[in-house]
């Protein structure tokens, strides 16, 4: 008390205008969003390993580690002879075989005919008939080789499935490799999301809402496009994971960096005035009062949390009641 009451002292004397004159505004119930802050790592929403899909030498590697690609740009191209040689024998075949088609077409077309006017046998009809199905089997067989022949080729060139940053080369120049061996990986740094550890306690007003805002160690305040709420708990931290996508990210987020994850958890009517009415010393916090009288009471108040340029009185005011702004007459130093 003897504390509260220099303070009262020291600041009286800030009355430096006709109390009348000053503005004053009205303690007001509002309706705040309760948040909790969590730690989020930052994901790649694509990211990726190519894989060789057909056997061959490395003999180009246009890009390496942290070099940007478009989709559709070379990345890997390996020695296509083979290939080649393959789809030449596949084009021959097919060749082949749509000629073999051609002349069963033309003994069925001549033994119907005989056998119209009774000069061939039906066995001789039907012989034909089998031939030209075999043929037409046999042709359509050699198409889908030179098809696979072609897609084996397309394979030689290995090119980057979306526009990203290459972070791993697994192959040299000169290397041999085969199906399935792991090429290279990227990601794309233009989508990314966060991914987040939710305690229990808020998990079906996170689930229902589905409210939240991401910082960077910079400060800067991201929103998020849309949550992904995982509808289990993970069984050793008994936490729901929440994945945000991030709708403008600036290119200054990488993949693995940690951000603060500001997630929306409940609502409350709390007291309010402007930050700017509240006098403070040390651990006290005070206001000025207008009374009914048309005078300026300096009252002692309990504050909590400040959100954006408003403060939340847990004691000390009325709804109803009006404080001074310091900014029209009363100084806060």
């Amino acid at each position: 008390m003897k504390m509260f009451g220099l303070i009262t002292t020291l600041l009286a004397v800030v009355l430096s205008a006709d109390a009348s004159a000053q503005q004053t505004v009205d303690v007001v119930n509002s309706r705040v969003t309760d948040k909790i802050e969590l730690e989020g790592v930052v994901e790649a929403i694509q990211q990726s390993t190519v894989s060789a899909q057909t056997a061959g030498t490395v003999v180009e590697l246009p890009v390496d580690v942290d070099d940007p690609v478009a989709a559709g740009e070379l990345i890997v191209r390996l020695d296509d002879t083979e290939q080649r040689a393959r789809l030449n024998r596949a084009q021959a075949n097919l060749e082949s075989a749509r000629a073999t088609v051609t002349d069963a077409e033309r003994r069925y077309r001549r033994i119907s005919n005989l056998a119209a006017q009774q000069v061939a046998s039906q066995a001789e009809l039907d012989q034909a008939s089998t031939q030209l199905e075999t043929s037409k089997a046999m042709a359509a067989e050699a198409s889908a080789a030179l098809d696979e022949a072609k897609k084996q080729l397309s394979y030689t060139r290995v090119e980057a499935p979306y526009a990203g940053i290459v972070t791993e080369r697994f192959v040299e120049l000169g290397e041999s490799v085969q199906p399935g061996q792991p090429l290279m990986s990227g990601l794309s740094l233009e989508h990314l999301r966060v991914v987040t550890e939710l305690p229990q306690s808020y998990a079906q007003y996170v689930r229902e809402r589905q409210q939240a805002q991401i910082e960077t160690s910079a400060g800067k305040i991201l929103t998020i496009g849309s949550m992904t709420f995982y509808p289990y708990a993970d069984e050793r931290s008994h936490t729901f994971r929440l994945r945000l996508n991030l709708t403008n990210s600036d290119g200054s987020l990488f993949p693995g960096m940690l951000v603060k994850v500001n997630v929306a958890v409940g609502e409350r009517e709390v007291l309010q005035i402007p930050a700017s009415a509240v006098l403070e010393r040390g651990e006290l916090r005070a206001v000025y009062v207008r009374t009914e009288a048309g005078e300026n009471q300096l009252r002692q108040i309990r504050t909590g949390d400040k959100i954006a340029d408003q403060v939340e009185i847990l004691s000390g005011l009325e709804v109803g009641e009006q404080v001074v702004t310091l900014a029209e007459g009363l100084s806060n130093d």
